[in-house]
């Protein structure tokens, strides 16, 4: 029914950059929330953020000030700049959307490692 599409990840050294990407497509006529999730290894899955339709973020503590997510609405797209990465960023990054609060989707997920 509703296809995720991710890139962007890959290995970087701490303090360095990437951008993930998640495309959306299916049968749908709008998203409601779009965001991204991530799991490290022994850990549950935590948000990282997410942005609603008309433009509002919310953002873990811990990647305020060097996360941005943003969205292409006619895209169904929505991306995460990830600027001034920590080790502690390692995981598995999962694009998230949902057509109504009860009706979400979820990506396959992306690696991102964090290297010293």
């Amino acid at each position: 029914q509703v296809q995720l599409v991710e890139s962007g990840g890959g290995l970087v050294q701490a303090g360095g950059s990437l951008r993930l990407s998640c495309a959306a497509s299916g049968s749908f006529f709008r998203i409601n929330v779009m965001g991204w999730y991530r799991q490290a290894p022994g850990k549950q899955r935590e948000l990282v953020a997410d942005i609603a339709r008309g433009g509002t973020t919310n953002y873990a503590d811990s990647v305020k000030g060097r996360f941005t997510i943003s969205r292409d609405n006619a895209k169904n797209t929505v991306y995460l700049q990830m600027n001034s990465l920590k080790p502690e960023d390692t995981a598995v990054y999962y694009c998230y959307i949902n057509l109504s609060p009860t009706l979400g989707y979820w990506g396959q997920g992306t690696q991102v490692t964090v290297s010293t």
